[in-house]
C-alpha cells in the first residue's frame, strides 16, 4: 500500500464529504505539486443587486485597465519576477545537478507568476463586475498583438485575454450586462466631450488637447469614455452585431483605423452568440461594428 498524501481543502466554506463530483481530475505541475479537480452541479447563482453605474474599461500595457470614471489599475507585470532566475539557469552547464537545481526554482517561479496574474485577474475582475450593471470592453485581436516583438512579452504578461473570459462568465453569473465593441473604434483619437477627430495620434501622446473645443484629454480616460459611449449606442439600438469568430483585417499592433469625420457609423446585426454557461443571461452583445462599408464583411 502506497503512502497517504497529505490533502489540503481550498474551499472552507464546503464540505469535501457532502459533494458529488460528477468528475475529478488529478494532475501534477512541474514544481511536483499534486492537484485534484471536482465537477459538481451547483445551482443557478442569484444575479446581484443593480448599483446604477456603468464602465468602458481601456486596456493597456503600463496601466492594465483605465476606467470611464478615471480609475487607473497599475500593471503588477509578474514576468519582471522569474527574469533573475532564469539568467542565473542558463549560465549552469547542461546536465548538471546544479542545472536542474535551477530549473526548478524556474518551475516554481513560473507557477507564482501563475499564481499570481490569476490572483490578479480575478481579483480585478470581480471588483469591476460587483461595481457596475454595464461593462464595455474592446474586441482586442491579443494573437495578433503579440506579432510586434517589442511588445509582445508585455502584451502576454497583461492577460487581457483571459481577463475578458473572466468577465464574461461572472458578469454572465451576476446579470450584469456585458458589450463588447470593435477593435477599430479610434476611441484614443476621438475627443470625449465633442467628438473631434484627429488625423493620427503617436503612441507617446499620453495627454492631448482638442483643437475643436480645447479639452485637455488624458489618453487612456478619453478612450475609456469613448469605449463606453460606443457600448450604450449600440446597447441602445438593441444591436447585436459581428459575431466574435467573424474575419477582419488583422493587425499584430493595437490600431485605429483613420475615420472621415462626416461619415456616420453603420450598424449592422449579423447573429448573436451565446456564452458557454448554462446560467448566461440573454443581454450580451458580442461586437460593435462601426465601420464603413470598407470594413464590414
Amino acid at each position: 500500500m502506497g503512502t497517504p498524501l497529505t490533502f489540503v481543502w481550498s474551499w472552507p466554506g464546503v464540505d469535501a464529504a457532502a459533494i458529488n463530483p460528477t468528475t475529478v481530475t488529478i494532475s501534477r505541475d512541474p514544481c511536483g505539486r499534486w492537484y485534484v479537480s471536482f465537477a459538481v452541479d451547483v445551482e443557478e447563482p442569484t444575479p446581484l443587486p443593480a448599483t446604477g453605474a456603468v464602465a468602458g474599461v481601456d486596456m493597456g500595457i503600463k496601466d492594465f485597465a483605465v476606467t470611464s470614471d478615471g480609475v487607473k489599475i497599475a500593471n503588477p507585470g509578474h514576468l519582471a519576477r522569474r527574469a533573475r532566475n532564469q539568467r542565473r539557469m542558463a549560465r549552469k552547464v547542461k546536465g548538471s545537478s546544479n542545472r536542474n537545481k535551477a530549473r526548478a526554482k524556474v518551475a516554481r517561479a513560473h507557477r507564482k507568476v501563475r499564481a499570481s496574474r490569476a490572483d490578479f485577474l480575478h481579483r480585478t475582475s470581480t471588483r469591476l463586475v460587483r461595481g457596475h450593471d454595464v461593462i464595455v470592453l474592446e474586441d482586442l485581436a491579443v494573437k495578433n498583438m503579440v506579432r510586434n516583438r517589442a511588445l509582445a512579452k508585455a502584451i502576454s504578461d497583461c492577460g487581457w485575454g483571459t481577463f475578458r473570459r473572466v468577465v464574461e462568465y461572472k458578469a454572465a453569473r451576476a446579470g450584469r450586462h456585458l458589450i463588447v465593441i470593435d477593435r477599430w473604434y479610434p476611441s484614443s483619437k476621438t475627443c470625449s466631450a465633442c467628438g473631434h477627430l484627429l488625423p493620427t495620434l503617436n503612441l507617446g501622446t499620453r495627454v492631448w488637447a482638442c483643437p475643436g473645443c480645447g479639452a485637455l484629454h488624458d489618453r487612456d480616460v478619453n478612450a475609456a469614455k469613448n469605449i463606453l459611449a460606443a457600448g450604450l449606442a449600440v446597447s441602445a439600438c438593441g444591436a447585436d452585431v459581428r459575431p466574435q469568430g467573424s474575419s477582419l483585417r488583422q493587425s499584430a499592433t493595437k490600431q485605429e483605423l483613420p475615420w472621415r469625420r462626416e461619415e456616420s457609423p453603420s450598424f449592422r446585426a449579423e447573429s448573436s452568440q451565446s456564452i458557454p454557461f448554462r446560467w448566461m443571461t440573454p443581454r450580451y452583445h458580442s461586437a460593435l461594428s462601426l465601420s464603413t462599408r470598407r470594413w464590414v464583411p
